[in-house]
């Protein structure tokens, strides 16, 4: 399964750097020994994202293959005697989509000088615009020196392989630090994220905001529901097929009306039922004896992580419903400290989702394209600092709950 080696002396003592073509090339259990990419052993929260069954479900229901633009070329990170301390999930890339950090610019801009963008490396969970850990970590190892191997690793395939790029998105703090140190450019982004400042319930978080937001929530909530419809929440055992046929219907109708072509095929969702059902909240929405609406979300050890919506019928309210309200319960309910409710949408702020900088590290080899990419990223990224402030500012907070959560 080598598709390359390179070698080192780290505080392992001898390390070897490995790409492989597969999450077949780790077990179940080394992969697990990674942080965050387990919830029984782990030091840092559980990402489910991260995980052995979801990294392999996308590649064995294929929407991860050659075929589709994301050919795995995994980093493989192993001491003298072949034991895993670090990984990193990694795709060589015809195209730019199911990204949610944006090039296309750049690839226009590079193809139209003579350059060649594509392939490209992308560090990343696929079709998942959620941060999370990217160079991988083994427990119990030197975590700083690892990603730091782990970040010139990617210079170096970027290199070998003779790509333009190497993207590493939605990366959690300390790759960053190691990405900056080798020499990545640092990119920003906002998504929209609810903390659970340990309420009580749903009231409880309602009584933190300004009298107009609070009503106009009550109402809105209400209103979801007026016509008899009425919210299944399912994990574990209640995803049966009946109910993935009923929500992959709605992901394809929803789907292929926004983008054209959704991502994720009905053999995900099987599988992930089958694998990661205790991971999985689907929220569903009932009408006239028939589900016509639903969301899936994930859920991690600290958090709950909103993804895919879809619906057959159009209700008033009832995405915010399904998507954003639901959400926060489930999280006070289960004592979880953030939702994060995916890519875009300043709608949310109105519903307790406040703005959240997000980070991204593209590595680029051609020195001209390179600079100026580094100039539009120190303005991109004062400007996204400056939308993060005024939005901020325009929350649904009273005055006194805003300043204390700043």
């Amino acid at each position: 399964m080598d598709t390359g080696t390179s070698g080192g002396t780290g505080e392992h003592g001898e390390v070897t750097l490995k790409v492989v073509t597969g999450m077949d090339a780790f077990t179940r259990e080394e992969w697990f020994a990674l942080r965050g990419a387990s919830r029984e052993i782990s030091e840092i929260p559980y990402n489910p994202f991260i995980s052995h069954e979801f990294l392999s479900i996308l590649e064995e229901a294929g929407t991860v293959s050659p075929q589709s633009g994301w050919q795995p070329q995994h980093l493989r990170l192993e001491a003298a005697d072949g034991t895993l301390i670090g990984a990193v999930p990694c795709y060589l890339k015809s195209h730019s989509q199911g990204e949610y950090v944006f090039d296309h610019g750049w690839a226009d801009a590079f193809e139209r000088a003579g350059g060649r963008y594509y392939p490209k490396l992308q560090v990343a969970v696929p079709f998942t615009p959620a941060t999370g850990p990217r160079l991988l970590a083994g427990r119990g190892s030197p975590g700083v020196s690892v990603r730091a191997a782990l970040a010139g690793g990617l210079k170096t395939l970027t290199d070998t392989l003779g790509v333009s790029s190497a993207h590493v998105t939605f990366a959690a703090d300390e790759d960053i630090e190691q990405l900056d140190a080798a020499g990545f450019l640092m990119r920003t982004d906002q998504q929209f994220h609810f903390h659970n400042e340990a309420y009580r319930d749903y009231a409880d978080f309602l009584d933190t905001l300004a009298s107009r937001k609070r009503k106009a929530l009550r109402k809105e909530r209400a209103a979801a529901v007026q016509d008899g419809i009425t919210i299944d929440r399912l994990t574990g055992k209640d995803l049966t097929e009946t109910v993935w046929d009923d929500f992959f219907r709605f992901y394809m109708d929803t789907g292929s009306r926004k983008w054209g072509r959704p991502y994720l095929n009905r053999k995900f969702f099987s599988l992930v039922g089958e694998r990661m059902a205790d991971d999985v909240l689907l929220v569903m929405a009932r009408y006239n004896g028939r589900y016509v609406a639903g969301a899936i979300n994930f859920i991690g050890g600290d958090r709950l992580f909103g993804r895919n919506w879809g619906c057959i019928e159009d209700h008033p309210f009832l995405h915010f419903e399904v998507c954003y309200h639901q959400a926060i319960d489930f999280a006070i309910e289960r004592g979880l400290k953030v939702v994060e409710a995916g890519a875009q949408g300043e709608h949310k702020l109105a519903r307790g989702y406040m703005p959240v900088t997000t980070r991204s590290a593209p590595y680029i080899a051609h020195p001209g394209l390179r600079r100026a990419i580094a100039d539009y990223l120190e303005r991109e990224r004062h400007e996204v600092a400056q939308i993060g402030a005024y939005l901020e500012g325009h929350g649904p907070f009273r005055r006194g709950e805003l300043e204390e959560r700043e």
